[in-house]
């Protein structure tokens, strides 16, 4: 394996360096947060050794190790230690770590199936002649082979068997004598160890026939059990790639250099890092969006699949924003930048994946803490194994011993939970839905109550006004500038509104007051002062309760949702908002229904405006008028009634009961708060998503279960016979390379499967 010297990563230790895979803490920032790929890894026993490694070096405060995505999330201080020494740590206990965004890795990955492509070959190969050499032992009859010929098909054997031994299983000694040096285990330890003993007990059967192991030789077991280990695994490596690959394609989708635009006008072309807020950018058809930024000159369509969802070419002109991440699809396109590097959304999306891959579902820790004191246990058993017949054949006890040692692998137990989630998350990637954390899509898919807010999440974002009653003797102009001054400070769709509503009369000369101290309650409204002829006025824009005017409120007829807006005196105005519902908003409520789950609506809205809406779903239970706290105290009588709670969000209101819910949604428009306390994260504005993923959850976890059940029974039936000496090596390793195959290939059904709800499940 090779080791990048120590001085190479030492340019790692550069604080300049660190953001390109690194992050500041956002709970703690003091702390940084790194992604790293792990090379080497191939069960849930390496992804522990990496761990303990890592958690061991000071000033490491936690360390996460997915062996399916072979990717780690690593928390660590500055002061304390430095990227390149927790990487040395880890490369010290027998792997590689490198850098997420390391532009070298995917090479070296393909390197590294070269490689083990080649072993592959040379093992399918010699095989193949060596079994030709041991047919005819086979089938012949006493006297038909005479000594000598014999003897020389067993050399033939065992010189066609060195490269095996040399070469194909060089991976496997190299690491088993790793952990010997370590004084660890993992699983090539007893691979090793079983490849070890065959060769040497049909050495000796070949060198020294009538010695202690006998005149019996193995080497087409065991050139078929290294065919089989190699294949099972090639194939294994290929699907896990496939099921996580939806990460690198993200990581690897923006170019590494774009045509900028000099002061003269002409263009060149300049590495993406050197590129500016403000650049304008030349980008060709076909060509990646390395920035966020608006059109500067011409029209096209662009693909943005991978960041909202969106699956058909979305057109493109002047004015307009395009997202780092996407694809320029028809014409050239000039893009002013308006956000570059980890300020753009795509990098949001890669870090929300990132922490996804690192994750690890409940069940898949407690494979992990049991797969080291299982592979002890199984050295133990071979160990007995091997005690209980050698009196009766030493060279039968060992080869028992071989058989015990292969066929307990726990790699397809470790691999059954990770590798269905991953290629779950991918599938939901891919459609425009990113899952913050893995065992999200396990509680994902116990919930049997669905509680949606309505603003935003069940109507579209864009309200708009419709109507404002204002005090006698204030014009409705002028009260739209005063609510429009306060709702410029809030990302509220009802301030926005407003404030919308509001920028056609400032072109006819109505000015925006000044605004100042502008605070906002989350659910209620916001509150500042208004300079009004150099006098600050305090007002309040929100709802009635918030804004005092109760009695005013009451006299309004309830066809929409209200803002009003009151001064020191009361009331002062009433803006009438309209808004639609989504386009797919009854479709998913139906869908989830038929999946028998309790759909409800909680909403900070006036009560008639959230009936309204019920109704028109065919809602139940809906309640309005609810305050974060009224939100909390509702989600916590679902639960204390033993129920499964799903939220699916959208405003600054939504974040307590985001956080407190068993599983929540957010959509890809919504605050960076709300999406921070979010599980599922929706980049697009299609609500199916949440019937869509539920769905998928659902499958995610029947196929885990299939894994878990599958990599039980086998090794519940295969260890008895092992012990016994019914299970030849060459099957054992033929049984280990199917179960973690199958398991892999199992969880690669959902990577295909379609996750609309009104398609029959996989």
């Amino acid at each position: 394996m090779f080791i990048a010297p120590t001085n190479t990563l030492a340019v790692l230790d550069d604080p300049q360096e660190w953001s390109a895979f690194s992050r500041l803490c956002s709970d703690n920032t003091a702390l940084w947060e790194s992604s790293v790929v792990i090379e080497g890894m191939h069960c849930a026993a390496c992804s522990v050794t990496v761990e303990d490694a890592l958690r061991a070096m000071p000033g490491v405060m936690s360390a996460r190790v997915s062996a399916a995505s072979q990717r780690a999330t690593v928390r660590w201080s500055p002061e304390q230690v430095l990227p390149s020494q927790w990487m040395q740590a880890v490369q010290g206990s027998g792997y590689r770590a490198v850098p997420a965004n390391d532009v070298f890795a995917v090479e070296r990955r393909k390197l590294e199936t070269r490689k083990a492509l080649w072993r592959w070959l040379v093992a399918g190969l010699c095989m193949m002649q060596v079994m030709m050499y041991a047919y005819p032992a086979y089938i012949a009859h006493a006297g038909d082979l005479t000594p000598e010929m014999e003897q020389l098909l067993r050399w033939a054997s065992w010189v066609l068997t060195l490269p095996v031994m040399l070469f194909s299983c060089g991976p496997f000694f190299s690491r088993a004598w790793q952990d010997v040096l370590a004084r660890r285990v993992s699983m090539d330890l007893p691979v090793a160890l079983g490849i070890g003993i065959t060769f040497a007990v049909s050495t000796a059967g070949t060198f020294e026939p009538k010695g202690i192991f006998g005149a019996e030789v193995y080497f087409d077991s065991l050139t078929m059990f290294v065919f089989f280990l190699l294949s099972g695994r090639w194939l294994e490596l290929r699907l896990r790639d496939r099921t996580a690959g939806a990460l690198e394609v993200l990581m690897n989708r923006l170019p590494e250099s774009a045509e900028r635009q000099r002061a003269d006008g002409s263009f060149e072309r300049v590495a993406v890092r050197r590129i500016l807020v403000g650049d304008v950018l030349r980008l060709y058809p076909g060509e990646a969006i390395p920035v966020d930024g608006v059109v500067a000159f011409g029209s096209s369509e662009v693909d943005e699949a991978l960041l909202t969802g969106e699956s058909h070419p979305l057109k493109r002109s002047v004015g307009m924003a395009v997202l780092a991440g996407s694809h320029n699809l028809s014409a050239t396109l000039g893009v002013k930048v308006t956000a570059i590097g980890k300020d753009t959304r795509f990098s949001e999306i890669v870090r929300l994946m990132e922490s996804a891959s690192a994750s690890k579902p409940e069940i898949a820790l407690l494979a992990d803490r049991l797969a080291k004191p299982f592979l002890l246990g199984v050295l133990v058993c071979a160990a007995l194994a091997a005690a209980w017949w050698w009196e009766r054949n030493p060279e039968h006890a060992l080869m028992v011993a071989v058989a015990v040692l292969v066929v307990t692998c726990p790699c397809a137990l470790s691999l059954a939970t990770p590798a269905a989630m991953l290629a779950s998350a991918g599938r939901l990637a891919r459609g425009g839905i990113l899952v913050r954390q893995l065992q999200a899509l396990e509680t994902l898919s116990k919930v049997d109550t669905v509680v949606f807010d309505k603003t935003g999440t069940l109507t579209r974002d864009a309200l708009e006004v419709a109507s404002v009653v204002c005090r006698e003797g204030l014009e409705p102009g002028r009260a739209l500038a005063l609510a429009a001054a306060m709702g410029f400070h809030s990302r509220h769709p009802a301030s926005q509104a407003i404030y919308r509503a509001w920028l056609p009369a400032s072109g006819n000369g109505v000015p925006q007051p000044m605004c100042q101290a502008v605070s906002e309650s989350a659910g209620e409204g916001l509150e500042g002062e208004v300079l009004l002829a150099g006098v600050p006025q305090p007002l309040r824009l929100g709802s009635a309760a918030f804004c005092g005017v109760t009695h005013e409120a009451e006299r309004l007829t309830p066809v929409g949702p209200h803002v009003f807006l009151s001064d020191a005196k009361g009331w002062l105005a009433s803006f009438s908002l309209v808004e639609d519902l989504r386009a797919d908003a009854q479709t998913t409520i139906n869908a989830l229904k038929a999946m028998q789950i309790d759909v409800r609506l909680m909403s900070g809205d006036s009560s008639p405006a959230v009936n309204k809406v019920a109704l028109l779903l065919g809602l139940e239970t809906a309640q309005g008028d609810c305050s974060p706290a009224d939100k909390l105290t509702g989600l916590r009588v679902l639960q204390s009634q033993g129920k499964k709670v799903a939220m699916v969000g959208d405003g600054l209101n939504d974040g307590p009961i985001l956080a407190g819910a068993h599983v929540s949604f957010a959509f890809g428009q919504s605050l960076a708060i709300t999406q921070a306390r979010a599980d599922f994260v929706v980049m697009g504005d299609k609500l199916m998503a949440v019937a869509q993923s539920v769905r998928l959850a659902r499958q995610t976890m029947a196929v885990v279960r299939q894994n878990l059940w599958w990599a039980l029974i086998y090794n519940a039936a295969c260890v008895p016979l092992a012990v016994v000496g019914l299970l030849p090596a060459w099957l054992a390793g033929l049984g280990m390379a199917a179960s973690s195959f199958g398991v892999v290939a199992n969880a690669m059904r959902l990577t295909q499967a379609d996750a609309d709800p009104e398609t029959p499940s996989i």
